[in-house]
């Protein structure tokens, strides 16, 4: 029974004051009371043997499973801060301020988020089953967050892979651009060779031909003056002089008869390989000398003689480059130790000019 001499200075605001303060104490002992029988509980739950724990809940402490985690994992989450529950903080005061209920609602948050998402909501105006809801939003929401950054990750390295492959296609585009460009400079090179060596046989075809006909007439003339000798009485050793004239003549006119009769077909194969620079000034200033204007008696022998030998030595030297390709082919290695030595051989043979 209520004495209403000692409530006569009192108030129903007073009242109400007091009976939020026992709330307030109320909340903060059960919460804390329960972090303590969380910690209890994980204590036992280490002691006891393996499939007893549930026996050991209903038996000794009337625990569900269910309800013995919820308070365990308020101990491990919460444990930390309840020797600062009662302090004057931000952080102690957000937690201190929930009730269990709100507390395993709340385990669904991040420990390192639960104080800020605390402050965001008005909890203590809100339902359990609004609480609920809003946690469940939150995870949702991040959920959908994961799921696009996963998505992007995905795209990215899809995007990625494309860029990838799109600048391994444009780098072998260029590779095989650049060997497009490679074998039509060879092309070009080749059949300007082509051209040019062709033009150089025909060249020497027209000097060998020139020179039979002066070997003929030399022939000729030596025959006549053979007779002469013959007829005239001369002596014995000019009569064998001319003789030998005559028969090299004729041996000169055969040989270029047969050089002029070979068949003589210049193709691309034989000029594959491109003639060095120092070679080619060298056949060119042959050529030149082929070319030169000489007296039609004065050495017509020897100038017959260098012709042949010059046009054999062309062809021998094409024929080796063409060798030198088919070596190439299927030995690198030796293909570049035999045109080190050509390179050499033609190297010595300029010294001697």
């Amino acid at each position: 029974m209520v004495d209403k001499n000692l409530s006569v200075d009192r108030t129903p605001d007073m009242i109400a004051i007091e009976i939020n303060s026992i709330k307030e104490q109320t909340r903060k002992i059960v919460l804390f009371n329960s972090i303590e029988i969380g910690r209890r509980l994980a204590e036992a739950k280490l002691m006891l043997p393996h499939g007893e724990w549930g026996d050991w809940l209903s038996k000794s402490v009337d625990y569900s499973q269910r309800t013995a985690s919820n308070l365990i994992r308020i101990f491990e989450e919460y444990g930390s801060s309840q020797m600062v529950l009662f302090c004057d903080n931000a952080k102690s005061q957000a937690l201190a301020n929930l009730s269990y209920t709100q507390a395993v609602a709340l385990l669904g948050i991040p420990q390192d988020e639960r104080v800020a998402f605390i402050h965001d909501h008005d909890i203590d105006n809100m339902s359990t089953r609004e609480l609920q809801q809003a946690i469940k939003e939150k995870q949702e929401l991040e959920a959908k967050v994961m799921e696009l950054e996963v998505a992007w990750a995905k795209d990215k390295n899809l995007a990625d892979n494309a860029k990838r492959i799109a600048d391994e296609k444009a780098e072998e585009a260029q590779k095989l651009l650049e060997e497009k460009q490679n074998i039509e400079s060879d092309l070009r090179v080749t059949d300007k060779v082509l051209r040019d060596t062709q033009a150089d046989v025909k060249k020497l075809q027209d000097a060998l031909e020139k020179e039979r006909q002066q070997s003929k007439e030399e022939v000729e003339r030596l025959s006549g003056q053979l007779s002469d000798a013959k007829a005239n009485g001369a002596s014995d050793e000019m009569v064998s002089k001319l003789q030998a004239e005559l028969k090299e003549a004729r041996n000169l006119v055969d040989t270029l008869t047969q050089e002029l009769d070979k068949p003589i077909e210049v193709t691309a194969a034989d000029v594959v390989e491109k003639i060095p620079e120092a070679v080619q000034k060298e056949l060119d200033e042959l050529r030149k000398k082929v070319q030169d204007k000489e007296s039609p008696q004065q050495g017509s022998t020897a100038r017959v003689r260098f012709s042949v030998h010059f046009e054999t030595l062309v062809n021998d030297f094409k024929s080796l480059l063409g060798t030198l390709v088919e070596i190439k082919e299927t030995d690198s290695e030796a293909h570049d130790k035999y045109k080190k030595a050509v390179a050499g051989l033609i190297g010595k043979m300029s010294e001697r000019l």
